[in-house]
């Protein structure tokens, strides 16, 4: 009796009826155990946050010298979770060879890959930025959040100078690309161009009280260019928020590389991601690849 008393004072009164619960020293301490630093707890927001400065590289902006305070810090903060844990969301600063690595650490650890794209113009080197995030306890998340800082430094272990372009063999300029057999493992009827290959695969949204569809940019595209042995490919998938890390993860078990994940629209239903990508390999291969992918969505 004395609780509905209570509750109903609270409901009057405009207050929450259930308080958040707070990011406990144990788990605090979880992190700093799991992830190597020493975070800062703000009680206002109910968040734990862990910092790694990139002391390792020197970054320049329009040749400026840029400290990691100026935006060249990794992070991972942690907050108490609606369905009990923790909820965690991070910003992984990396180098263009440090992406992928990176990334597949993170999907292959538990965590999700929300977008990849830049922060700068005119630096150097090159930086490409990584948003994570995922729920679960505090032995969970932060052990996987220090097994993608360690994919980057092994990266960097390996070799000090930023690699200058993917692996694999170079592509030759002239293409020769059998189309016949990327129709058919990609089930769609494709372009051709002096040798390339193109497929498209429209999806369809409403957008401002307008129906848009493949035209219009939503799709899912891939460009092969070079021999059936040894080809590249490149393109976009176009992504449901709830495929997005489906897709991920088949391109990635397929070796196809991860350039950017960002959107093209706003106010559109339902809302669309962006993947961009690069593979290099034989043709077949590269499509039962992106298939994979596409296996992966509702369409």
């Amino acid at each position: 009796m004395k609780l509905h008393t209570t509750t109903g004072i609270l409901l009057f009164l405009g207050a929450p009826l259930l308080l958040p619960a707070a990011v406990t020293e144990a788990q605090r301490l979880s992190i700093d155990q799991a992830t190597g630093a020493k975070g800062v707890y703000t009680e206002a927001e109910d968040t734990y946050k862990v910092s790694f400065p990139r002391t390792d590289v020197k970054f320049a902006v329009e040749g400026r010298p840029m400290p990691p305070f100026l935006g060249f810090s990794s992070w991972a903060a942690f907050t108490s979770s609606a369905h009990g844990g923790l909820m965690v969301m991070g910003d992984i600063v990396l180098l263009e060879d440090e992406v992928n690595p990176a990334l597949s650490a993170a999907l292959d650890a538990g965590l999700e890959v929300t977008a990849l794209h830049n922060h700068f113009f005119y630096e150097s080197p090159r930086v490409m930025y990584m948003h994570i995030g995922g729920n679960g306890s505090a032995g969970q998340l932060a052990p996987a959040v220090r097994k993608v800082l360690d994919a980057v430094k092994s990266v960097r272990a390996a070799a000090s100078t930023p690699a200058p372009r993917f692996a694999g063999k170079a592509v030759s300029e002239k293409s020769s690309i059998t189309a016949a057999t990327l129709d058919t493992i990609l089930g769609v009827k494709g372009e051709t161009n002096n040798g390339m290959y193109k497929a498209t695969i429209g999806r369809s949204a409403s957008m401002h009280g307008a129906k848009v569809g493949k035209q219009m940019g939503v799709n899912t595209w891939a460009a092969f260019a070079g021999t059936d042995e040894n080809a590249l490919v490149d393109g976009d998938f176009a992504m449901t928020t709830d495929e997005l890390q489906g897709v991920l993860k088949s391109l990635r078990k397929a070796g196809i590389n991860i350039v950017a994940i960002h959107n093209h629209m706003t106010h559109e239903e339902p809302q669309y991601v962006f993947l961009h990508y690069w593979g290099k390999g034989p043709a077949a291969a590269l499509a039962r690849g992106l298939k994979s992918a596409l296996d992966t969505q509702a369409r």
